[in-house]
């Protein structure tokens, strides 16, 4: 069987398994120290020859994850920087305006635009109607954690969304400033593969797992006033849900 093989999309089949035992790796699966599996048993998990399995270990050796030695095996050398970081649910508004207090950001534009379909249908307008649109890269432990693009109808921005607020204060924050109280929500969160893009953005390998949160934050009388894409890597963010006794 040939190392190089390649299966669906294009990939060839060694670095299919060095993507999957590197997010074994840098999620704490296989912690530091720990000895990772044989040629041999790697090609029997996977149904490749050992070529492959071979050239998977390699790749993650060049990586910096793990270190092969003759007779001794291969030894997971990485040590995550920092635990993932956690949104808690319980205690939303809080909890999002500390996290984006504990990560940096860096702004990549703010612009005026007119809303789209989608856009319009989830801040409750009209086609046509203007907004804010700010994108940024969210940054923890100065890596990439996610990108954000938020959209605020332009008469709940007031014009005072731009730049330098965002670069200041996280944009639920910028929102409360300007006298706007957040009475609710919801959040929908989705498992992607990055696309050559956003793998780009977020200094991770196309294909990559993130996790795409949507959220719509409403104000008085239930009107959405933000709506916020946001993906999230993988390897670096998760989310913690508190359930109460009784429920």
């Amino acid at each position: 069987m040939s190392a190089a093989r390649p299966a669906r999309g294009g990939v060839p089949l060694y670095h299919q398994i060095f993507l999957t035992l590197r997010d074994e790796i840098v999620t704490g699966t296989r912690p530091f120290g720990s000895i990772m599996p044989t040629e041999h048993e790697l090609a029997e998990r996977w149904s490749v020859s050992r070529i492959t399995t071979r050239r998977a270990l390699d790749e993650l050796a060049e990586s910096g994850l793990v270190e092969r030695r003759r007779r001794i095996g291969t030894r997971v050398i990485f040590e995550a920087p920092s635990a993932p970081i956690e949104a808690n649910l319980e205690q939303a508004v809080e909890a999002l305006l500390a996290f984006g207090h504990r990560t940096k950001v860096r702004v990549l534009s703010v612009e005026d635009a007119l809303a789209d379909g989608e856009s319009a249908a989830a801040l409750g307008l009209a086609p046509g109607q203007p907004i804010v649109v700010a994108v940024r890269v969210r940054l923890l432990d100065g890596e990439p954690l996610g990108e954000v693009t938020s959209q605020v109808p332009s008469a709940i921005a007031r014009g005072q969304i731009d730049r330098a607020a965002l670069a200041e204060r996280p944009i639920l924050a910028v929102l409360q400033d300007l006298g706007h109280r957040i009475t609710g929500g919801r959040q929908t969160i989705t498992a992607l593969s990055a696309d050559p893009y956003l793998s780009a953005r977020l200094a991770i390998e196309p294909r990559a797992a993130v996790l795409r949160i949507e959220r719509i934050v409403t104000g008085d009388g239930g009107a959405p006033i933000l709506r916020t894409v946001a993906s999230y890597r993988a390897d670096r963010y998760r989310i913690s849900l508190d359930l109460q006794s009784g429920i």
